[in-house]
């Protein structure tokens, strides 16, 4: 019935015109979309609309919690934490980034610069945790290692935990074997292993696993054939995890044949290899991984390659390989493959 349309005289407007996308609210802020989805997901940091139920569009009240949860994650607060924080409205640092008003949601987004991942150093952690940690795996008092280790991943988060609390305790308890003049060097390897082993263990706990949606490539971590030394490599993939990025973690000695077919079957946007000893650390490796190409003729991609660990150390540098120098560095590459 004629009667009944309403004439489209510029007053009403597409239900698209809501808020602005995901992708769109990514670019804006610096992080990736993944993020954004892991924040809504994990502590409720969403948008208030979504298209038919499920297409998330953020409106401006939505994007202004989003820059309070960015400018908090940035200065190290932990993104549990930084959640909480948002949605109280309390101020961020006086040194975090400054927040802009957001556009209209009919206007393109305004570039701004991505917002680094936070470097924390060791002594955002006391020092009496480390020597805490140390001193509790000596007396192989598993309860108080797995009550620290759960305490200071909530206070500081994944990244900060290990830079300032785990890796450090475990140089300790080296420390500790090389002043104690064992000849055999096999004093305080208990202590070692059993810290290891809470350590891996809270990593893992504290990052649950997603399968990634179909336009997602993961990020793929091995350690080289022959190289059994995990713990960093999994303090890597936690953190990615948390940040909502998809990973493939192979763990240690992957052979090289796996480890060229892994690569191959996922597609994955980096590569992170690690080397914990000099015997492990094959240039050749870096390049058969730099080399595997995905996609169409004519539109291939190619992974980054990430070199980690001090294996590489006195390796000579190979073209298009990073060398990431902690974990920090090595979040910042990998996150960076979002925007490529």
């Amino acid at each position: 019935m004629n009667g009944s349309r309403i004439p489209n005289d510029g007053t009403t407007t597409h239900h698209h015109a809501a808020g602005m996308t995901t992708g769109d609210v990514a670019r804006r802020l610096g992080v990736a979309p993944t993020t954004l989805r892991s924040w809504d997901r994990r502590y409720g940091i969403g948008p208030a609309v979504r298209d038919d139920g499920r297409h998330r569009r953020w409106a401006a009240a939505d994007i202004d919690l989003l820059e309070r949860m960015c400018a908090l994650t940035a200065r190290g607060v932990p993104p549990a934490e930084a959640a909480r924080l948002a949605r109280e409205n309390t101020p961020a640092p006086e040194n975090a980034p400054a927040r802009k008003s957001p556009p209209p949601a009919s206007a393109p987004p305004a570039p701004l610069a991505k917002i680094p991942t936070p470097r924390l150093p060791s002594t955002t952690i006391p020092v009496r945790t480390v020597r805490g940690l140390r001193n509790a795996a000596v007396r192989l008092d598993s309860p108080l290692i797995d009550r620290m280790l759960t305490s200071t991943v909530h206070s500081h988060g994944l990244a900060g935990t290990w830079e300032g609390a785990m890796s450090p305790a475990l140089r300790a308890i080296g420390r500790t074997w090389a002043s104690s003049g064992d000849p055999t060097g096999e004093r305080y390897v208990e202590a070692e292993h059993l810290l290891s082993w809470h350590i891996s263990t809270a990593l893992r706990r504290n990052a649950d696993t997603e399968e990634p949606g179909d336009d997602e490539q993961p990020v793929l971590l091995a350690c080289l054939p022959g190289e059994m030394h995990t713990l960093a490599l999994e303090a890597l993939t936690a953190t990615l995890v948390e940040r909502g990025l998809p990973v493939r973690m192979f763990g240690a000695a992957v052979p090289l044949r796996a480890l060229a077919e892994a690569v191959r079957r996922t597609g994955p946007r980096a590569v992170v290899l690690w080397s914990q000893t000099r015997p492990t650390a094959d240039r050749a490796v870096l390049g058969m991984v730099r080399s595997t190409a995905r996609g169409i003729r004519g539109a291939r991609t190619q992974p980054m390659v990430l070199a980690g660990g001090p294996g590489w150390s006195r390796t000579a540098p190979t073209e298009g390989v990073h060398r990431p120098h902690s974990l920090a560095d090595a979040l910042e590459l990998v996150e960076s493959t979002a925007y490529c």
